[in-house]
């Protein structure tokens, strides 16, 4: 066993709060040690300008891809970027024969999910943070909007996020860039929605830059994302967060070390360190801090706490509630529609500019002012856009073919997000049976909709046809389908914040009710999931619960 040096704070995880919590640290003089369970990223990797021609199989052949990473090939991973992610064969999770889940976005690289993420940035509401004292479901979050503005603030002035300001308690405006255009089909949407049925439909709020900020250049519109920018337009915590806390001086990147468990001093109840692997030789070593920060993603912050099991927590670390693993939630995405509507003289193109966003349909059940749904409690959201293509379906040949291919197909598309509710038979634990290839023991993840989600997807259906209806769409169809296996890549909740350490992991600031210098700054925290993209709201609670964290070491209590 090799141990290390210590430093004062160890932060497991680089991507959204991982690399907020090592840059407010960091820059505040702490000495902090990274750890990442990935490998190192840099502008060399990303391939967004590249042609398929400059690819080995030109992204045609995605056997290729799902030989080595079957479930993480379903979201945002192909030939041009699938080594970021994890070996599906090398870190295997197990689920119940009922209920199949698709885990995604199993980033294996510098900045986590940052690095493929689709950048949504919503704020949550007062009516999320409070929802549970208005209808009775579940309970509130054990602090509310104003506690947590400023550092939307905070956050939003760094990140960069387009959008334009609605005036929505449902959603709350930020600090916007300039929105991205939205297409004539999307005006004549945005339009028609809101004459009709009362409805905002507003630009997608997204971390793509529409002017440059702290060095990093405006958006260019080369469309995919997906395989990095190497204008830096979008944020991604690799190039921006981690590279920050790095520059201070004050943070020590250490690489390809997988987290298998915390270490303890039994006698003070203290978190010392933890024990990692090396992904390359497989060779354990240890690491000490002062304190200890969780932000390796939900599943695999709960999953290390998990593994920690010792005599005084048998359920797991920091698990004296024994709720840690319980009220799973990600987002149900199952239901929505598409139409078609009006070119309004587009043509289509094969050369761009491709907007890498769309749009964002508020949310309108059970809002702040409006009647609540007969069918269901809380809400969802929309998510879509426009495009206009070729008749790749004409028929014919020679002369007349190609007429008809160049005939522009403009449609309009629309996803629901929607907040799942969280239920204790939702859940995590440890499958002693089965270990990933580093010799850690992997999680079983059972997690199914309850009643209330599926009524809400077959609202989406219905909702999603109005809309398209009242725009005058033509040939529509709309969907309803079961989540499972493929929910949306937002899990929370099952290290829950709260006041009473009997019902909850960690209280307000995200630390651990049970051992003071640790904590869990990732999405595991959230007491619910409201519709709203997770991102924003994980990075301004990261730094907040940093400030507290700093604040409680220099009064001596962590």
């Amino acid at each position: 066993m090799v141990k290390s040096t210590s430093f004062d704070v160890i932060v497991v995880g680089s991507g959204a709060s991982g690399g907020w919590a090592c840059k407010r640290l960091a820059e505040a003089g702490l000495k902090v040690a990274l750890l990442e369970a990935g490998a190192p990223q840099s502008d060399q990797n990303f391939s967004e300008h590249k042609a398929p021609f400059e690819i080995k199989h030109r992204d045609r052949a995605p056997e290729i891809v799902r030989k080595t990473r079957p479930i993480q090939s379903h979201f945002a991973c192909d030939e041009f970027n699938y080594k970021w992610f994890c070996n599906d064969l090398d870190e295997p999770y197990t689920t119940p024969k009922d209920k199949p889940y698709h885990w995604l976005g199993r980033l294996r690289v510098t900045g986590g999910r940052t690095n493929v993420w689709g950048r949504g940035c919503l704020r949550f509401g007062e009516l999320d943070f409070k929802a549970a004292s208005r209808d009775g479901y579940g309970e509130d979050w054990p602090l509310n909007y104003r506690d947590l503005a400023p550092y939307y603030d905070l956050i939003e002035e760094y990140v960069g996020i387009a959008g334009m300001a609605e005036g929505l308690a449902e959603v709350p405006d930020s600090k916007f860039l300039p929105p991205m255009a939205m297409t004539c089909q999307e005006v004549l949407f945005r339009n028609r929605a809101k004459e009709k049925l009362g409805r905002t439909v507003t630009p997608a709020r997204v971390a793509n830059l529409t002017k440059s900020i702290n060095g990093r250049a405006k958006c260019h519109y080369c469309g995919p994302c997906h395989r990095g920018c190497v204008t830096h337009s979008y944020f991604n915590s690799a190039f921006t967060t981690v590279a920050d806390a790095v520059k201070s001086g004050n943070c020590t990147l250490i690489s390809n070390a997988m987290v298998s468990q915390v270490l303890m001093d039994h006698d003070r109840n203290r978190a010392t360190g933890v024990i990692y692997l090396d992904r390359i030789t497989h060779q354990p070593r240890e690491i000490h801090a002062r304190t200890l920060v969780l932000c390796a993603q939900t599943y695999e912050s709960v999953r290390i706490l998990l593994n920690s099991a010792n005599p005084r927590y048998p359920n797991g670390l920091a698990n004296s509630s024994g709720v840690l693993g319980r009220y799973l939630t990600a987002h149900v995405k199952s239901g929505g529609g598409s139409g078609d509507l009006p070119s309004f003289g587009k043509k289509p193109t094969l050369n761009g500019p491709n907007r890498p966003t769309g749009i964002y349909v508020a949310r309108f059940r059970n809002t702040d002012k409006g009647p609540p749904s007969k069918n269901f409690l809380r809400g969802y959201g929309f998510e879509g856009g426009s495009s206009v293509s070729f008749n790749w379906g004409a028929s014919g040949f020679g002369d007349a073919y190609k007429q008809a291919l160049l005939e522009p197909e403009a449609g309009l598309q629309v996803t629901g997000f929607g907040e799942v509710l969280p239920r204790w038979d939702n859940f995590v634990e440890i499958d002693r049976n089965v270990k990933d290839r580093y010799g850690i023991p992997v999680l079983r993840i059972s997690m199914s909709d309850g009643d209330n989600e599926r009524a809400m997807v077959k609202d989406m259906a219905e909702s999603a046809g109005e809309m398209l209806e009242a725009a005058g769409a033509k040939n529509i169809n709309t969907f309803a389908n079961p989540s499972a296996p493929r929910w949306a890549v937002h899990e929370a909740g099952i290290a829950r914040m709260g006041t009473n350490p009997k019902t909850s992991v960690l209280n307000q600031f995200q630390q651990s009710h049970d051992i003071q210098n640790l904590f869990v700054m990732d999405a595991s925290g959230f007491t619910s999931n409201p519709c709203q993209n997770p991102t924003l709201s994980i990075m301004a609670l990261c730094v907040r619960s940093c400030d507290y964290l700093m604040g409680e070491m220099k009064r001596g209590n962590v």
